[in-house]
C-alpha cells in the first residue's frame, strides 16, 4: 500500500482533476482541506467504529462525495476501498484526492454509481465496513436506500450511517429554506442575505474557519431533496433486519444522528478482528 504523500497546492492541481469543474462543491472543498480535516474524519472513525485501525478489512463509501472519509479509511490502512456517488462531479473531486495522496494505490477505486441500482450493489460485493455519511436521506427514497444500504454488509460487519434528525416543524421549515436556496437567483440572494452574515460571524476569529463553514452551510443549502428519520424509528428498522447496535451518536441540533450497527451472523467483539485460520484439512 502507498505511503500517503504530501498534497500539492490546491489552485494549481485542481485543474489537473478528472473533469472536476472549478465552480463545484469539490473543487471548493479541495480549497479548504488541510492535514485537520484529514485526522478529524479518521478520529471519526475510530472512535465510532471503536478500532485503531481497518487493516485487513474492506470498507465501502456509499455516496462518497468529497472522498475524504475514502481518504481517511486508507489512512487507517484499509484493505481496500471502493468508492462511488452518483454526481460525476463528486467522482472527480474522489479521483483528484486519491491522486493527492495515494496516487499509485490499486486497492482504491472509486466509481459513478447509485445506491438505490440493485444490480450495481450486488456487483460491488460484500465488505466489512459500509460508510453512508448524510447520503441516504437525499435520495428521496431515504427508507429504501436505507434497505439497500444494508445488503453489501458482510456476516458480522459493520454498518455506518448518519440521517438528518427528524425535529419535527424545524424541520419542515429547513426544507422550505433550502427548495427557496433551489429555486432560482432570487430566493438564492434572499437565503444567503439571511444566513452568510451569521456564518461569517462565527468564525471571525479564525478565517480558516470561516471559509470552511461557508463552503459547508453552501453545500448544504443547495442539497434536495431533504428526508428526515428519527433515531428510534431508525433502530427499530435494522433490528427488523437482524442488525444489532454497536454505537450512536445523537445529535442535538438539526444535524445527523450517527449509528453503527453490525450485521447478524460471525459476531466479532469490538474491536473488528480477523476471524480464526481454519485448521489445515487432513492428509
Amino acid at each position: 500500500m502507498d505511503s500517503p504523500v504530501s498534497p500539492p497546492t490546491p489552485s494549481n492541481e485542481i485543474d489537473r482533476g478528472d473533469s472536476l469543474d472549478l465552480n463545484s462543491s469539490g473543487a471548493r472543498f479541495l480549497a479548504v482541506l488541510d492535514d485537520g480535516r484529514i485526522d478529524e474524519a479518521c478520529k471519526s472513525l475510530r472512535r465510532m467504529l471503536g478500532v485503531q485501525t481497518l487493516a485487513k478489512r474492506t470498507f465501502l463509501d456509499v455516496g462518497s462525495g468529497s472522498g475524504l472519509f475514502s481518504l481517511a479509511a486508507m489512512r487507517l490502512g484499509a484493505a481496500r476501498v471502493v468508492s462511488f456517488d452518483h454526481d460525476p462531479h463528486s467522482v472527480a473531486c474522489g479521483r483528484e484526492l486519491k491522486r493527492r495522496y495515494f496516487p499509485a494505490a490499486d486497492n482504491w477505486s472509486i466509481e459513478q454509481g447509485n445506491v438505490l441500482d440493485d444490480r450495481y450493489l450486488e456487483r460491488l460485493g460484500s465488505f466489512d465496513v459500509v460508510y453512508s455519511f448524510g447520503v441516504l436521506h437525499q435520495t428521496g427514497k431515504l427508507w429504501d436506500a436505507l434497505a439497500k444500504v444494508a445488503s453489501p454488509v458482510a456476516p458480522g460487519g459493520r454498518l455506518f450511517i448518519a440521517v438528518y434528525r427528524d425535529q419535527g416543524w424545524m424541520s419542515g421549515a429547513w426544507l422550505r429554506v433550502k427548495q427557496l436556496f433551489n429555486s432560482g437567483v432570487v430566493g438564492r440572494v434572499v437565503v444567503l442575505g439571511a444566513f452568510m452574515p451569521f456564518v461569517w460571524l462565527l468564525g471571525l476569529f479564525e478565517r480558516r474557519k470561516r471559509r470552511s463553514r461557508v463552503h459547508e452551510w453552501m453545500d448544504w443549502l443547495g442539497r434536495l431533496p431533504f428526508e428526515v428519520a428519527s433515531a428510534p424509528a431508525v433502530l427499530a428498522f435494522y433490528r427488523q433486519r437482524h442488525f444489532r447496535l454497536e454505537n450512536l451518536g445523537l445529535s442535538g441540533g438539526h444535524g445527523c444522528n450517527e449509528f453503527v450497527f453490525s450485521r447478524s451472523g460471525t459476531m466479532p467483539p469490538l474491536p473488528l478482528r480477523e476471524p480464526p485460520k481454519a485448521p489445515p484439512a487432513p492428509e
